[in-house]
């Protein structure tokens, strides 16, 4: 008796244990598969790392410069350098409200022409629309005492700008098959030439002013319309 009781409740044990090893297979799977198609949802729903986000176009004051190259026997500017001057200026009149500095290098072979030929260098600026007020006149001393230094312009004004590009920190071919997301560098160029194309920076942060409507051109045509011509 006691060793077929014995027996039966070995028996008996083994059958629950193995009942209870598949439900709890059966759990494991549900929520294996519960938890897969949560990921799949939150992957394909929205790619993580936007390029706009990671490569923002922000709003900067960046220094333009321009160097003017003069020679130490020159006693005149060059139609050449006065075609440098009149571009620089004309961005200058569309970019910028600041001053215009004039800086004259000092110690350099040249220093001499420079300061004879900054003021001639003043009055095409200001020809070209720079207000005379606001040109301000400088120096900086010649990196090279046997060289020619230039005379440089520079002002300051606001531009669209990104950060640089180049970023490879993790390995790009493992992270986009496995992650479905971009690498680090993904649309840093194109941010970047967006920004480059940008004529007025102030367009990314709202919308322009609507000019006054034409009300007699509007009547124009509207009773054009109306006539049927």
């Amino acid at each position: 008796m006691t060793t077929s009781s014995t027996k039966r409740q070995v028996r008996t044990g083994f059958r629950l244990r193995r009942g209870g090893g598949v439900a709890l297979a059966l759990i494991a799977a549900l929520a294996a598969s519960s938890c897969a198609s949560k990921r799949d949802l939150q992957t394909t729903g929205s790619i993580p790392d936007d390029y706009r986000t990671r490569h923002p176009i922000m709003l900067a004051e960046v220094r333009h410069d321009l160097d003017v190259p003069v020679g130490a026997g020159e006693t005149g500017l060059t139609a050449a350098t006065r075609d440098l001057i009149r571009g620089f200026a004309q961005d200058y009149t569309t970019t910028s409200k600041s001053t215009m500095t004039v800086a004259i290098p000092v110690g350099a072979p040249n220093s001499a022409a420079s300061h004879r030929l900054s003021g001639e260098i003043r009055q095409a600026l200001a020809s070209y629309g720079v207000k005379p007020q606001r040109i301000v006149t400088s120096t900086y001393a010649s990196p090279s005492p046997e060289a020619s230094a230039p005379v440089r312009l520079s002002f300051v004004a606001v531009k669209a700008v990104t950060e640089g590009c180049g970023q490879w920190p993790t390995d790009m071919f493992g992270r986009t098959l496995r992650d479905n997301e971009n690498w680090e560098n993904f649309g840093c160029a194109s941010q970047q030439n967006l920004a480059a194309q940008i004529s007025n920076p102030t367009d990314l942060v709202g919308p322009r002013g609507m000019s006054p409507i034409d009300a007699e051109r509007r009547a124009t045509v509207i009773n054009t319309y109306r006539d049927g011509e």
